[in-house]
C-alpha cells in the first residue's frame, strides 16, 4: 500500500508558524518578483483569489483583506526537510515528491495498522514542526493521491481509497493526479465525468484516444500498480536556473552580474548531485508584456571542451556569451543559464590537447564546504558583484522584488525568531 503525505496550504502553514498572528487570516503568498498568487490559505481561497492571479488583478476590496507575503522558498524547503525526516523515522521508503509532498510505503506494516501509523505521523508533523496534513492511502499513488483529497474534507485528515470505492462515482476527473483541465474537457464530451466512469471505460479506446499515460491512470484507479516509489532523484538531463528581474536592466554589466548569479547557482546544483556539464546555454529576454517596447530574445549555447563542473570555467563561458548576445539599446527583463549533458562526476572523458586541473575538484569542494558552514556567499565571485560595497551585498538592478518577504528563521543566525 501507498500513502501520499500532503501539507496543507503548506507555504501559508509555513509562515503561520513562526508569525500566530496570521493565523485564521487570508495569507497569500506571491510568486518571484511578488506577481501572481501561487499559494492561499483557505481563508484566502475563500475570498475568490485564484492559483497564479496576478496580485494587480485581485479586486482592491479584496486585496486590502489579504496578508501579502513574498515567497520564502528557503524557509519552506528547511520545514520541508524536516517532514521528510519525521516521515523517514516511520516508513520503509519515502518518496519526495514536491515540496509539500511525499509518497511512502506500508511495506512490512500490517493492514489493520495503516491508519493508525498514518495518523501517528499527521500528529507528529503537526506537534513537532506545526504543520497540518493529510493522509491518503491507496493500493496505487493514484489512489492514494486521490484519498489524500479525500482526507482534506474530514477532521481526522486519514482517507483510504480502494478500487471500485463508491466515492470514486463522485469524484471529479479533472481532480484527478495527472488528468488536468484539457483532457478533463475532452473526457467530459466522451461522457467520461468521474473517476469511476474513467476506470469503467474501454481500455483499447482510452488509449487510442488520450495516449499511454492517461491509460496508465486508468489502470491505477483499477488497483493496478504503474509507478513505484523511486527513493533517489533520477539523474537530471540539464540544470536550469532562470530569473526574472526586478528592474529592466539597460547595462551590460547588470546583465552580466545577473547570468553570473545564474550559473554559479547552476554550477552549486551540479555539484551537490555529482555530475558535470559538457555544454552552458545562456538566455536574455526583453518584456514581451510591453509589446510597444523593442523586443530581443537572443539564446546561445556552448560546449566544453571536457565535460565539467568548475564554476570558474561555467562562468567564464557564460560570461562570453553574454557578451556576444549583448545589444544596446534594449531593456532587458529575464536571463537564464542552462548545464547540458550531464554525465556522472567519476566519469571523466580525457581530452588529448586539454588536460584535467588536478586542483579544480578540491577548489570547488572547499568553497561549497565554506558556503554550507557559513552560509551562501561567505565565499563567492567579483563576477556576480559579491559584497561589492563592504560587509553589506548591495541590491543590485536586476535583484527580484521580495518587499514583503519574511525572516530566514531557521538558515540565518541575524534572523533567528526572538521571544521575548
Amino acid at each position: 500500500m501507498f500513502g501520499l503525505v500532503d501539507g496543507n496550504n503548506f507555504y501559508a502553514s509555513v509562515e503561520r508558524i513562526f508569525n500566530p498572528a496570521l493565523r485564521s487570516q487570508p495569507v497569500c503568498i506571491l510568486s518571484n518578483n511578488d506577481g501572481c498568487a501561487i499559494a492561499r490559505s483557505q481563508e484566502c481561497k475563500d475570498l475568490g483569489v485564484k492559483m497564479g492571479q496576478p496580485i494587480h488583478e485581485v479586486p482592491p476590496h479584496i486585496r486590502r483583506q489579504l496578508k501579502v507575503l513574498s515567497a520564502n522558498f528557503g524557509l519552506y524547503g528547511d520545514i520541508s526537510g524536516r517532514i521528510v525526516s519525521i516521515l523517514r523515522d516511520l516508513f520503509p521508503q519515502v518518496e519526495v515528491y514536491s515540496i509539500d509532498e511525499s509518497f511512502i510505503s506500508f511495506d512490512g506494516i500490517p493492514a489493520s495498522d495503516h491508519k493508525r501509523v498514518a495518523s501517528e505521523a499527521r500528529a507528529r508533523i503537526l506537534q513537532w514542526t506545526g504543520i497540518p496534513c493529510c493522509v491518503g492511502i491507496g493500493p496505487t499513488k493514484t489512489l492514494a493521491k486521490l484519498g489524500n483529497k479525500l482526507a482534506k474534507k474530514t477532521s481526522h485528515g486519514v482517507m483510504t481509497a480502494l478500487p471500485g470505492d463508491p466515492v470514486l462515482t463522485s469524484f471529479p476527473v479533472e481532480d484527478l493526479w495527472g488528468v488536468g483541465r484539457k483532457w478533463a474537457s475532452r473526457l467530459g464530451a466522451d461522457g467520461i465525468l468521474t473517476a469511476a466512469d474513467l476506470a469503467a471505460s474501454d481500455s483499447d479506446t482510452l488509449r487510442s484516444r488520450y495516449g499511454v499515460v492517461l491509460a496508465r491512470t486508468q489502470r491505477e484507479l483499477q488497483g493496478v500498480v504503474c509507478a513505484d516509489l523511486q527513493e533517489v532523484e533520477l539523474d537530471r538531463q540539464q540544470i536550469v536556473v532562470s530569473r526574472s528581474f526586478g528592474k529592466e536592466a539597460i547595462e551590460l554589466e547588470d546583465v552580466q552580474q545577473a547570468v553570473a548569479t545564474f550559473a554559479i547557482r547552476a554550477a552549486e546544483k551540479l555539484r551537490a548531485r555529482s555530475l558535470q556539464a559538457g555544454g552552458v546555454w545562456v538566455w536574455v529576454n526583453t518584456n514581451p508584456f510591453k509589446p510597444d517596447a523593442k523586443q530581443y530574445h537572443p539564446s546561445k549555447a556552448f560546449n566544453l571542451v571536457a565535460p565539467s563542473s568548475d564554476t570558474r570555467e561555467i562562468l567564464m563561458v557564460a560570461q562570453g556569451l553574454v557578451r556576444a548576445m549583448y545589444r544596446t539599446g534594449y531593456r532587458y527583463k529575464k536571463a537564464g543559464v542552462g548545464l547540458l549533458d550531464l554525465t556522472p562526476g567519476d566519469k571523466v572523458q580525457g581530452d588529448l590537447f586539454a588536460g584535467v586541473d588536478p586542483r579544480s575538484a578540491k577548489m570547488m569542494e572547499v568553497m561549497d564546504a565554506a558556503n554550507r558552514k557559513f552560509g551562501r556567499n561567505a565565499i563567492g565571485f567579483g563576477a556576480a558583484a559579491w559584497r561589492p560595497k563592504g560587509k553589506t551585498l548591495a541590491k543590485p538592478v536586476w535583484a527580484m522584488n521580495q518587499k514583503a518577504l519574511s525572516p530566514a528563521y531557521t538558515t540565518r543566525w541575524d534572523q533567528l525568531l526572538r521571544v521575548r
